[in-house]
């Protein structure tokens, strides 16, 4: 049977209560853990939300003219790599001072509302991108390209909440990584490791694959999904 799409991983590090703030969760213990963990799950590929990047990878926007929406679905390989950054960013509103982050290839993830402009602004800074989806990224049909355009066999998902979320919800996650540091947020409306969906969704099932304490008090557990 032909491998239609990458192992999926969410790993995300969290408070007890949950939540994935990354000012708080970075006073508590565990963040080592957190990335000795990540690196343990051979994840060359991750995956992050809008809300994310704006935070900790760019603050940047694109401030000319997008262009009409391409209204197809497309993709660029500006570079073949053992790795990629991907991104989410459903109509092109990011801007970019480089082609890469830690050393890995920016890929970034459209719907078909992008601009055919922004697309031109990608290529000619040097960056990947796949469009699909009319309205929103069609995640499912992005995982396939992933996997047979750029080669990837395994992505973590690495927040936030809401594209952990829609990973999940669309039946796209082989597994989920959770180090919980030993401490409690408690504020209201932060944001939780899983986030936004509807009010009547059914809760997921998983199956619980390890558990594993460290000095510094965190714990990494490790659930496979239930398909």
């Amino acid at each position: 049977m032909t491998k239609t799409r990458p192992y999926i991983i969410c790993h995300m590090m969290a408070s007890l209560d949950g939540r994935i703030d990354c000012t708080m969760t970075s006073k508590l213990s565990g963040v080592d853990t957190y990335y000795h963990a990540l690196s343990a799950l051979n994840l060359p590929t991750t995956v992050s939300g809008k809300t994310t990047a704006e935070m900790e990878i760019t603050n940047a926007r694109f401030s000319g003219d997008a262009g009409v929406p391409i209204g197809k679905e497309t993709f660029y390989c500006a570079e073949s790599a053992d790795g990629y950054s991907i991104i989410t960013d459903t109509r092109g509103t990011l801007g970019w001072h480089g082609s890469s982050v830690d050393g890995k290839p920016l890929l970034i993830l459209l719907s078909e509302q992008v601009g055919e402009k922004y697309l031109a602004y990608l290529m000619e800074n040097g960056i990947s991108y796949i469009v699909c989806g009319k309205k929103r990224i069609d995640l499912p049909r992005a995982a396939e390209l992933l996997r047979t355009e750029f080669h990837v066999e395994r992505i973590g998902i690495v927040g936030g909440g809401t594209i952990n979320a829609a990973f999940l919800d669309a039946g796209l996650l082989d597994e989920i990584s959770m180090v919980y540091g030993p401490g409690i947020d408690g504020r209201g409306g932060m944001k939780t490791a899983f986030d936004g969906l509807p009010m009547d969704r059914e809760p997921f099932q998983l199956k619980l694959q390890s558990v594993k304490s460290f000095d510094d008090g965190a714990v990494w557990m490790r659930y496979l999904t239930k398909k």
